[in-house]
Parts: C-alpha cells; structure tokens; sequence
C-alpha cells in the first residue's frame, strides 16, 4: 500500500510505493554484456580484410557472381588451404555464440544463428571476390568456411554444456566490474598488436607514416602539396629517439594495458596479477613476433637490459597505481596514453624494421598482418576513446571487497 508523506505544515499527500523488479522466470537465460560480442564484430572485420586484401584492381566480372557455386572440385588445392578455411571461422562461430547465450539467447537457437551469419559472411566474402583479379571465389572455401562456423558454434555449445560459459561468468565477476565488455576485449586484442612489426618493444600506435602516405596522395597536385613536402621532409629528418625516450616508450608500452585493467578490475591483489599477466603476455608475444622476423635463433633479442630494465619499472609504477580507484585509472591510463602516442610518433622506423616490415607485407604473412598491423596501429587510439566513456560514464558498479 501507499503511504502518507507531510512536508512542513501541507497537507499529507500519498506517495504511491515503487514497484518491486520482476522476478526472473526459473530456467530463463540470464542477459549479460559479453566481451565476446565486440570480439565477434572484430574477427568479422578480420575475415573480411583477409578476403578481400589487397583491395586493388577492382573490375566487373566477365560471369555470373555465382558461377562458382557450380564448379566442380578444383584441382588445385593444398592441405594448407583447406584447413586454414575451416579453422578460420571457428573462432567466429565460437564467438557468435557465447555472444548469443551470454545475451540471453538460448543455446539452439544460438547454433544456429551462428552458423548462419557465418555461412552469409562467407557466401558474400567469395562472391565480392569475384570483383578481385588476385582472389578466385570457390565454393569449396564457401563450404569449408561455413563448416569451420558450424564447428566453432558446437565447440561453444559443447563448453557451455559443460559449465564453462558460466565458471567464465564467475571468473569475470569476481575480477571484474559489471560493464566491463570493452575493456576486456582491449586486454585481450592487446597482445595481438605486439605480434606486427615494432620500431620499439610495446611501441605500438606508430601509424604517422600511413597518414603520411594516405595524407600525400590527397594533396598531390594542390596548392597544399609544397606544405605537406615540406613538413614531411622536416620529420623524416628527426633523429631516433634518445636512450631516455626509448626506456620511456618501453614502460609506458606496458603501463597502458596495465591502466586499462585497473579502469575496470576490482580492487586488491587481483591487480597485481594483472601486472604480471600483461608483463607475461607482453614478452611472449614479442618473442614470437622476434622468432617470426628474424628466425627462432633470434627470438630473445628484443630482450636486452634497457628493455627488461624499462618492463621492470613499468611494473613498479603499475604496482603503486594498483591501488587508485577506477575512475582516477582511467584518467591516470589517459595521460599514460597520450603520452605513449606522441614518443611512438617520433621513433623513426630502422633499416631492419623496413626489411622486416616488407617481409609481413610481401610474404607468408600477407593474410595475418593485416590483423596485428590494424590492431598494433588502433589499440591505444581505441583505449583513449574507451577510458574517456568510462570517465563520463558513472560507475553504478556493485563495490566488492577484494
């Protein structure tokens, strides 16, 4: 019932009761804002760039766009090739449905739309390949393709039938705030951007050179043109960065994912994990971007005593600002950010970086830099937009002690 509220010497006046949430019905899926969705959005966007790359020489095919779907079993074809196209969007079925199940989809129907957005994405990736002298549309790449999606939604529903979705649910809640989709999927595509190529260990977000390139083709033949030479030729002219600099770059490399973390982690001694995790991921992936530049031999030699001296002091720092509250994080990892975008600009790329740079772009890993090189370029542009929504946004988040 309502009751009766008296403001100084008026008259009562009733004030209707708030009506209690509803209860859940007993067995209806539970909603939950994944890092799963966001992560399916940009495997997506990966296929893509891999499907179509180098997107040069676009032309109107001579054939229907679904001749292919007629052609018998080509001759032509290698292991490799086959199982690249089926794993390739396992991933993505995967991640379509826990995408599903975690929004409170339940896990059929969940199957299903996996496997259909994988089977559209595939079936529309081979035929705008068509349009693309370098690329040859199969439907052998088309069924394997959808089986990898059909693979990759029973792999999920098999993890989900074993409790391995919800123990994740767990995990994430008892390190993690509510919200915290974006910075997670951060965290885990941070790694990746280490794998392309880096002109300083953990430098990532070098793209002044692309605009440069993208910025001279706009204002070729414009009055705009003898400015822009000059202003490039004024900074390929600046030197490397000093040995200060470039200890600088390296711990603020690390503090970055360590800040993102913290924006969004709970407190206590989870944090230090954390320190450590992103230390661990951190070196072994610019191991394995070493190994893959330089041969195996060569794997450790980013790993030399101003560089662990550099991840030394980054975790120190990271350390003493696991204790801020999430709010001061955020704004903490933006002035970390900001500052490692401008030291990462003026680290001019070596010889050795060019030539490693051309292999990635020329080579064996014409399909897979386009995903780390997108990622490397992206990330701490991405994180400064997420950090900034997190300090707009209030933080209704339950408190938890640690």
């Amino acid at each position: 019932m309502g009751a009766w509220a008296r403001r100084g010497d008026a008259v009562g006046t009733f004030v209707a009761p708030r009506p209690a949430p509803p209860e859940p019905r007993v067995g209806a899926p539970v909603r939950h804002r994944s890092s799963a969705s966001p992560l399916a959005w940009l495997y997506a966007a990966l296929i893509v760039y891999a499907s179509l790359y180098p997107f040069a020489g676009w032309r109107i095919p001579g054939v229907s766009l679904v001749h292919y779907l007629t052609l018998p079993w080509s001759r032509w074809w290698t292991w490799f090739d086959l199982v690249s196209n089926l794993l390739g969007y396992l991933p993505l079925g995967t991640l379509v449905f826990v995408a599903g199940v975690r929004t409170g989809m339940r896990s059929r129907p969940a199957v299903v739309m996996a496997f259909a957005l994988g089977m559209v994405l595939a079936l529309a990736m081979e035929t705008l390949q068509n349009f693309l002298p370098q690329r040859v549309a199969s439907n052998v790449d088309l069924a394997l393709n959808a089986s990898g999606a059909l693979l990759g939604a029973v792999l999920g529903l098999w993890l989900h039938g074993r409790g391995g979705v919800e123990r994740w649910q767990a995990a994430r809640d008892r390190w993690f705030i509510d919200r915290s989709a974006g910075g997670l999927a951060l965290l885990l595509l941070w790694p990746v951007g280490l794998l392309f190529p880096l002109p300083v260990p953990l430098g990532v977000g070098q793209v002044l050179g692309r605009v440069q390139e993208l910025v001279a083709s706009a204002v070729q033949g414009t009055p705009a043109q003898a400015w822009f030479e000059a202003w490039a030729e004024g900074d390929l002219e600046r030197t490397s960065l000093s040995p200060g600099g470039e200890f600088a770059l390296i711990a603020l490399g690390l503090l970055a994912p360590c800040m993102v973390a913290f924006s969004v982690a709970r407190p206590g001694w989870r944090r230090l994990v954390l320190v450590f995790g992103a230390a661990l991921f951190g070196g072994l992936a610019t191991t394995l971007s070493t190994a893959l530049n330089f041969g195996p031999q060569h794997a450790w030699a980013w790993s030399t005593p101003q560089v662990l001296a550099a991840l030394a002091f980054a975790m120190l720092l990271a350390g003493l600002f696991s204790v801020v509250p999430r709010r001061a994080a955020a704004g903490l990892g933006l002035m970390v950010l900001t500052a490692l975008v401008v030291l990462v600009a003026q680290a001019p790329s070596d010889p050795f970086f060019a030539e490693s740079l051309q292999g990635w772009e020329q080579g064996r890993f014409i399909r897979f830099h386009g995903a780390a090189r997108w990622v490397g370029w992206l990330w701490p542009y991405v994180a400064i937009a997420y950090l900034l929504a997190r300090l707009g946004a209030g933080d209704d988040a339950p408190k938890m002690a640690a």
